[in-house]
């Protein structure tokens, strides 16, 4: 049977607006658009304007010029007027990340408040292991935005460590059954569900 995949009519990803909040996710979601349309290397890096080739150039910059139409699409009316007077996507991009990140001081700061809040978190009583691990996960996305670079290692080890004590009877069985150095953070949400 031939692969039909190829054929098949995909719709378009819609865009996600950031309207001043959440401008973590955000980031994480528009990075997967535009590395799904191939542009996400423009925006990081910028167009070369020293190419030598006029066609290409023109070419790259066209292909810049879709990025930055889709970071406008992707901002709410009130932030727009921030990145109007930029000229290509990576300024566009740059100005956001600025203004939600901030800089490398800020980063630090924002990152040692997710750390501690990483430090603290524990499963609740009436809290189930999905409603945990999406607040595990989604402080540890936060943190890898910031540049944090976290191992599933750690994520497996900090939920074993804090799983309410109603798990106190599985979590034994758990490491001695699976390597915590090759576990995945899903495969233990799993395990933990069956």
């Amino acid at each position: 049977m031939a692969d039909q995949t190829s054929t098949m009519p995909t719709a378009p990803t819609p865009i996600p607006v950031c309207k001043g909040e959440g401008y973590e996710h955000w980031s994480i979601r528009m990075k997967t658009i535009l590395k799904s349309r191939d542009l996400w290397d423009l925006v990081e890096q910028g167009v070369n304007n020293a190419e030598p080739d006029e066609i290409k150039l023109k070419n790259v910059k066209k292909r810049d010029a879709h990025a930055m139409a889709i970071i406008q699409q992707a901002v709410h009316d009130h932030l727009f007027s921030r990145i109007a007077a930029a000229e290509s996507s990576k300024e566009s991009w740059d100005i956001l990340k600025m203004e939600y990140q901030g800089d490398t001081q800020v980063k630090a700061i924002k990152l040692q408040g997710l750390r501690r809040e990483f430090e603290n978190l524990s499963m609740k009583d009436n809290e189930t292991v999905g409603e945990y691990f999406s607040r595990v996960i989604g402080n540890v996305s936060q943190k890898r935005a910031y540049g944090e670079i976290i191992s599933n290692q750690t994520i497996v080890e900090k939920i074993l460590r804090s799983l309410s004590p109603k798990f106190d009877h599985i979590v034994p069985s758990i490491e001695v059954s699976f390597d915590l150095s090759k576990l995945t953070p899903v495969r233990l949400m799993s395990s933990l569900q069956s």
